[in-house]
């Protein structure tokens, strides 16, 4: 269970949000909405535990996650705007590394096929230097495909349950917008928690979806 408790959220002197409660159970997808400028990309740092809230607090299972820190990364997998890929290294040990350092067992033949699901398989072996920037979204996203090739991936004590997505879509064909919203959706199937952002129309067949607005705080800002 991730829980939300009275969280603001201030920039300069522009109070984005404030007093925003909320919780997201297993199997459970919310999609944050909202116009540019919001916060929306700010409460996904919050949640993170990348940005700490001008008020309020954050808790995984009940705890507060500034107290549990390294067990509330263990469960967490965030992708934001950036894809957070070293350039001096291939697709495949972009993965790899990635997966070590994050606790998470990661085969070169899953790495492999977490790529391939993506439609990068063939950039496995290329720096990733050497990719269009829609190529390396798609090395960014297959962390969450190679989550899921992991049969025991839910129940799996070292799993990612909490996905948490800034723009996820963004510079993505068609076909891999598809192939990402099932993912999705399979992980919320299976137990999983998401929090996303996205501009682009929401295609994932979830039934415990829902949508909150942020509207900037107006009247908390003059």
């Amino acid at each position: 269970m991730l829980e939300a408790h009275g969280l603001e959220c201030t920039r300069g002197e522009r109070t984005l949000f404030r007093g925003l409660s909320f919780s997201v159970a297993p199997a459970q997808l919310l999609h944050l909405g909202g116009a540019n400028g919001a916060g929306k990309t700010s409460l996904l740092r919050i949640l993170c535990g990348l940005l700490s809230p001008a008020r309020g607090e954050i808790r995984w299972n009940g705890r507060p996650i500034a107290a549990i820190r390294e067990e509330y990364a263990a469960k967490l997998l965030y992708i934001g705007h950036a894809n957070a890929l070293k350039d001096e290294l291939t697709a495949l040990e972009n993965l790899q590394v990635g997966g070590t350092l994050a606790g998470r067992r990661c085969t070169r033949e899953a790495a492999i096929g977490a790529l391939g699901e993506l439609g990068v398989g063939r950039c496995a072996h290329l720096p990733v230097r050497a990719l269009s920037q829609g190529q390396r979204r798609r090395v960014s996203l297959a962390r969450l495909a190679l989550g899921a090739r992991n049969a025991e991936a839910i129940n799996d004590e070292n799993a990612a349950r909490l996905w948490i997505l800034d723009e996820p879509f963004a510079a993505l064909d068609t076909a891999a917008v598809v192939h990402l919203e099932n993912l999705i959706g399979a992980h919320v199937a299976g137990g999983g928690i998401v929090v996303l952002t996205t501009h682009q129309p929401l295609a994932v067949v979830a039934t415990g979806m829902f949508r909150i607005e942020l509207e900037y705080d107006t009247e908390a800002s003059q």
